[in-house]
Order: structure tokens, then C-alpha cells, then sequence
């Protein structure tokens, strides 16, 4: 564990350095999911169209974390760029202790209101059925979920990208070879004995990741080797003026989160209006898109990280320039990316499905959607920027006007008014995309983040 002050050297070098050991890390957790995916698709359509609908509404919860995470990126930051130590530890303690007492909160209503929302969208008995399976664990260990988030943000913002990247490398593969051990009686290819847990299985593999990789993040982040040593005695109690500000800096990110999951929950019902199917191919491109998001939130973590030491120097021309390489660069590898998927799309939703629907689904979704990555990409530039100074009103009005009053009223009209083919749930993206990066290229221009201060 070693951490780096990201005031003084070379922009890009240092955001290279800083965000691949963070983009490897998310990508392993990435290639876990596809993985997990993978083996979901072996028991059936229904099963990936359940952990589709699970992942949907689970995700809804992650505006909590957000809210807190993103106001602890810019908290622990710019106290550790000014030098403020002890503000710094006091910063993470509070992070951690903080966000496990809102997951158990989340968690409990989650619980109480995920049966209704399961038959919001489906009347498949097998498919309610596995995402009962599947969804209740997962609940229950949210708060080791979120404590891990924190951990590993913690380890980043005060310029340590490597510690958390090997313990999600970690995660990952274990989660990979328990997955097929607990899913199947025999697991395939190998005839190796399982537990026969079905999708269950799958979230208790996760779980139980989820809580090695939590511990080791705490054993490292507490074990007293670094300049910052935040103390475990600390975690029982509870900073009224740090807790305030965890709230209210983040809230904008938080309720922008909430409001894009909810969005996301709308879009798979309409999404659901074409099939079984086209939920199963929502499910596993989803999980492909997954992959494109890495790069950007490795560059976001780290320019965020970035902007905010160097603004609790008042480095303002440093800021502006880190926020506008790591716009630049996200969105060239997203050009990339956007390349690759469009020439192998039914190849790649065919590895998770032989199911010819899916397949033509899963591709048209790869193919259409993909082409407002680009925007999106050169977006999380200014968001890292917003981000990093704690002023985050931009991300909030952005994803309000590009979801709400944009791809709302283009669904409405084109799949319930024109009875439009599902490609149109797809374009719904593209407009989307455009219009949030508009709505936050015009509040980076405007200038007011650079004198945001925490």
C-alpha cells in the first residue's frame, strides 16, 4: 500500500498511472459478471431474464452509495491534497461507518418491496421464482458491498489505485471457479461434483466474494503502513458536521443515480413488451456495455481523484486540464470499443445464448446503442471535474433533462403512439446520450466548479 500525491507530476502519465491499475481492477469485475452470465445462460433463458430483472431494480438502491461515495471523493481528496491528515482518516472512518448504516437501511426496504416489483414485470412463475433465488442474499450483504466500495475508494483518493485493483483481481477469479461449483450438480466440461444451487448459487458465490474482498480492503486500509492511518475504534461513532456533509455534497449524484436506475427500471418495461427474450438479450448486452464503462470509470475515479488534490492546492489550470485529457482519452477508447461491438455483435450475444431471438435482440441493442458511447465518454470528463470539487448540480440536471425529458416522451411516442419496433428502444440511448453531454458541456464551460471547495 503506498499512497501518491497527484499534484505536481506529468497530467497524462500520472492519469495512465493512476487509472489502469483501477480500469484492470472494474475489468476483472466485469469479466466476472460475463462469466457469471455465462453460466446463468446454461440453465435457461429465463434464468438470465431473471437476474436481468433482479439487477435492474438492485441497482435503484445504488443511489445511497452514491450519494456518500461521490461525496467522499471529494472530502478525502482535497483533504489529502492539502495535507490535512487527520481530516483525511476522519474522512474515511466516517465513509465507511456512514454508508454500512445506510445499506442496512436500503437493504431492509428493498426487501420489503421486492416481491411487488418482481411481478411489475414478469408473470412467468419460473422467472419469479428465480429472482427470488437470486435477489434476497444479495440483499441481505449489501452493507459489505458498500463497505468494500468504500475501502477501495478510500485507497484511491489518496492515490493507491494498486492495493484495491488486486483485491477486485482477487474477487474475481474466485467468484469465477465458485460460480460453476455452486450452480450445477456436474460442472460442465469437467464432471467436477457441484452443489446444484441453481441461480441462488451464483449470488451466494458473489456474496461471499464480496466479503473476502471487503475484509482484505480493511486489513490493508487499517493496517497502519500508510501516512494516512485511520483507526478501526473509530468506526462506532458517528461525526454529526462530516455525516452532513456526506449527505449533501454527494446528494445531487445520488439522486441522479436513483432517477437513472428508475429510468432504467421504466426502460426494461417497455423493453418486457416484446418478450421474454428481449429482456434475456437486455440482459447480457447490458453486461457487454459493462465493459465499455470500465475504461471511463477508471479515468473518472482517477481524474476526480486528480482534480480534487489539486484543487485543495487551488490548481485550477491543472484541474481543467486533467478533467479535459480524461474526457479526450475516455472517448477515444470508447470509439474503439463502439467499432469492435458493431462488427461482432451477434458472435458475442451468441456465446451467452443459442436462442436465435436473443441473438438478434442482444445485436440490434450492441449496434444501435452503441453509438452515443462517444458523448457519454467525453462526458465523464467534465463529470470528473464536477466530482472532484464536490459541485455535482451538473450530473444531476444533465441525466434529469437527457433521461426524463428526452427519452421518456421519445419512447412514449415512438413504441406505444407508433408501435415502432424495439431498434427505437435502442435509439432512445443515442438522443439521450447527446443531450446529457450538452447539458454538461454548457455547466463545465460555465466555469463554476473550478472555485467549489470542501
Amino acid at each position: 500500500m503506498k499512497e501518491r500525491d497527484l499534484t505536481k507530476e506529468n497530467i497524462l502519465k500520472t492519469l495512465i498511472i493512476t487509472s489502469v491499475p483501477t480500469m484492470i481492477g472494474f475489468g476483472s469485475q466485469m469479466l466476472f459478471d460475463l462469466v457469471d452470465l455465462f453460466w446463468i445462460g446454461k440453465i435457461s433463458s429465463e434464468a438470465i431474464a431473471a437476474v436481468t430483472i433482479f439487477s435492474t431494480i438492485f441497482w435503484v438502491v445504488m443511489a445511497f452509495n452514491e450519494i456518500i461515495g461521490t461525496s467522499s471523493v471529494s472530502l478525502i481528496s482535497q483533504n489529502f491534497g492539502r495535507k490535512d491528515i487527520k481530516r483525511t482518516e476522519l474522512s474515511i472512518e466516517q465513509t465507511i461507518t456512514f454508508k454500512f448504516l445506510v445499506a442496512l437501511i436500503a437493504a431492509v426496504l428493498m426487501a420489503i418491496f421486492l416481491k411487488p416489483l418482481i411481478n411489475f414485470f414478469t408473470d412467468v412463475p419460473l422467472i419469479r421464482s428465480y429472482t427470488h433465488d437470486y435477489g434476497y442474499i444479495r440483499l441481505f450483504f449489501l452493507p459489505i458491498m458498500f463497505t468494500s466500495y468504500s475501502v477501495n475508494t478510500a485507497l484511491r483518493c489518496i492515490g493507491d489505485a494498486k492495493t484495491p485493483m488486486y483485491i477486485m483481481i482477487f474477487a474475481s477469479v474466485l467468484n469465477i471457479i465458485l460460480d460453476p461449483l455452486f450452480i450445477f450438480e456436474t460442472v460442465p466440461y469437467i464432471n467436477i461434483p457441484g452443489l446444484n444451487l441453481g441461480v441462488f448459487g451464483a449470488a451466494l458465490a458473489t456474496v461471499l466474494t464480496q466479503t473476502l474482498a471487503s475484509a482484505i480492503g480493511l486489513y490493508f486500509l487499517f493496517s497502519g503502513k500508510s501516512i494516512v492511518k485511520p483507526k478501526i475504534k473509530n468506526l462506532f461513532k458517528l461525526d454529526k458536521e462530516m455525516d452532513k456533509q456526506l449527505i449533501t455534497i454527494g446528494l445531487p449524484n445520488g439522486l441522479e443515480v436513483f432517477l437513472r436506475n428508475i429510468f432504467q427500471v421504466i426502460v426494461l418495461k417497455f423493453v418486457a413488451l416484446f418478450g421474454t427474450e428481449a429482456v434475456a438479450a437486455t440482459g447480457i448486452a447490458g453486461r457487454i456495455f459493462g465493459f465499455a464503462f470500465m475504461p471511463l470509470i477508471g479515468l473518472a475515479i482517477s481524474s476526480s481523484a486528480m482534480i480534487g488534490q489539486s484543487l485543495g492546492t487551488d490548481d485550477i489550470k491543472r484541474s481543467q486540464k486533467t478533467a479535459n485529457i480524461s474526457g479526450a482519452f475516455g472517448a477515444f477508447l470508447l470509439l474503439i470499443f463502439t467499432i469492435c461491438v458493431i462488427i461482432f455483435g451477434e458472435f458475442l450475444i451468441g456465446i451467452f445464448s443459442d436462442d436465435l431471438q436473443v441473438i438478434k435482440y442482444g445485436a440490434e441493442f450492441l449496434t444501435y446503442g452503441t453509438i452515443g458511447l462517444v458523448f457519454i465518454a467525453y462526458g465523464f470528463g467534465f463529470s470528473s471535474a464536477f466530482s472532484g470539487a464536490g459541485y455535482n448540480k451538473p450530473v444531476f440536471v444533465s441525466s434529469a433533462i437527457s433521461r426524463w425529458v428526452v427519452q421518456i416522451p421519445f419512447l412514449l411516442i415512438t413504441v406505444l403512439l407508433l408501435n415502432l419496433p424495439i431498434i427505437w428502444v435502442w435509439l432512445a440511448y443515442l438522443v439521450g446520450d447527446i443531450a446529457d453531454f450538452l447539458v454538461k458541456l454548457y455547466y463545465y464551460k460555465k466555469g463554476t466548479w473550478k472555485y467549489k471547495r470542501v
